[in-house]
């Protein structure tokens, strides 16, 4: 089966041809397709390819015992491989599941000023324990967050090409609704996208069986591989408490207001309890935090409580696999979801948000009856994001624009199943163009 196009294999090439290159981390959660980029990579744009997996080689691991000058390491490894050879200039080695060797980053500054050979470093986020990788790495290397296909990848995978989606973006910028056909379209390609996620190898078999047949098992398993790491890779944090905060996202979505509360994960639960579980989690690339405002206001990162948040699942087919298997088949006919549809909208537009380099933020005053999602930023204003899973009344976009009081918001931005306009105050787009926000706002800035 072919591969499936990635936005990180252009990274890569850019990064090659960079002369002052440096050692490169790739981190993502596990299955998002971090092995496959780098080995097509390598085997496609160097002379001689070098893969070393310390998960599945753990020989491998003693190749730093006599310390870290590159000609010692190399010598090391040949003396596992002697039939390996190292071109200058045209080797890229890539150390492989890293986590179980983490003596890999403190190689990385004797690789950078050799200079003579390209070095890629991969694993999962789970295992990485990043503050002895920083500690060993610090300025000698450069990090990539590898994320499962967003929209844009899926719709590579489906066969769409650059110019359709230009053509899409063309229309964001014009303010120009879609044809009926091009609407419909775009929407079932979402709400597919919805059901099965991002994960490579369960994308390259939807692609393939053109239907959601085995899907449903995959990412259960998914679901159950995270559990089985959680066990193995959770370090000095109770297992149990990342274990009982990760099987309640689903739960805490649910309710009306979303808010990830401790206390309610386990009878007697307390917040100091639990330091460190939820970053691990978003470190491990599960879920993407999203952080209550406290005024809506800039700057975004200056502005928020650390102690108030909401959970989404980083891959929107994961938190699909989580609910009642007829969920799929409710989600298709758009019916039975209820107060969740909601959840489920708002998991996969945070998805696409971060995606595409967003943090997430949203903002709740009961006292003054307002609610917003999400926020964003251009280079002047602050940019509430609202989504509605039906066409509703937007009541608090109206007021954060309205009210001369909240001077950094100037416009708002609605995502929900209605064609794209502009109102005077907002602009209204399907949520299925949420990959192309980004984009569309700094050139609204030019």
């Amino acid at each position: 089966m072919e591969r499936l196009k990635r936005k990180i294999d252009e990274y890569l090439i850019e990064w090659k041809k960079t002369s002052t290159k440096l050692p490169l981390i790739i981190k993502g959660a596990r299955q998002v397709g971090k092995t496959n980029a780098i080995r097509n990579f390598g085997k496609n744009h160097y002379k001689k390819f070098i893969e070393i997996n310390f998960a599945l080689q753990p020989q491998f691991t003693t190749i730093f015992q006599d310390g870290f000058e590159v000609n010692q390491i190399l010598k090391n490894i040949t003396l596992k491989l002697p039939n390996e050879e190292f071109i200058e200039n045209d080797t890229l080695i890539f150390f492989d599941e890293m986590q179980e060797c983490v003596s890999t980053a403190t190689s990385l500054k004797a690789f950078k000023e050799d200079g003579r050979y390209d070095v890629i470093c991969s694993g999962s986020l789970m295992g990485i324990n990043y503050n002895e990788i920083e500690s060993n790495s610090v300025g000698n290397k450069e990090d990539y967050i590898m994320n499962s296909l967003d929209f844009e990848e899926f719709l590579w995978a489906k066969g769409y090409k650059e110019e359709q989606i230009q053509d899409f973006y063309q229309h964001m910028l014009d303010l120009k609704p879609l044809s009926k056909m091009q609407y419909d379209m775009m929407l079932s390609n979402f709400r597919e996208y919805m059901i099965v996620g991002g994960m490579p190898a369960i994308v390259s078999t939807f692609i393939k069986n053109n239907n959601f047949s085995g899907i449903l098992k995959m990412q259960k398993q998914i679901l159950l591989d995270y559990e089985e790491d959680i066990t193995k890779y959770a370090g000095g944090l109770d297992k149990t408490k990342i274990l009982n905060a990760y099987r309640k996202i689903p739960v805490f979505l649910g309710n009306e207001n979303k808010k990830f509360q401790i206390s309610k994960i386990a009878n007697g639960a307390r917040n100091r309890e639990y330091l460190g579980v939820i970053e691990w989690l978003s470190n491990a690339g599960i879920v993407n935090v999203s952080y209550a405002m406290e005024q809506p206001c800039l700057p975004l990162k200056g502005n928020y409580n650390p102690d108030n948040y909401r959970l989404y699942f980083a891959d929107t087919g994961l938190l699909i696999g989580c609910l009642d298997e007829e969920v799929q088949e409710d989600l298709r006919n758009n019916e039975n979801l209820n107060t969740y549809k909601g959840a489920l909208y708002e998991n996969i537009v945070a998805d696409m948000l971060v995606k595409e380099g967003y943090n997430l933020y949203f903002y709740k005053d009961d006292s003054k009856k307002l609610e917003m999602d999400f926020f964003v930023r251009d280079t002047d204003s602050l940019i509430p994001v609202e989504v509605k899973a039906n066409d509703n009344a937007t009541i608090s976009l109206n007021n954060l624009i309205d009210k001369p009081y909240y001077k950094d918001i100037k416009y708002g931005i609605k995502l929900c199943n209605k064609n794209i306009g502009y109102n005077g105050k907002f602009y209204t787009f399907p949520y299925f163009l949420a990959f192309l926000l980004k984009k569309y706002l700094k050139a609204r800035k030019k």
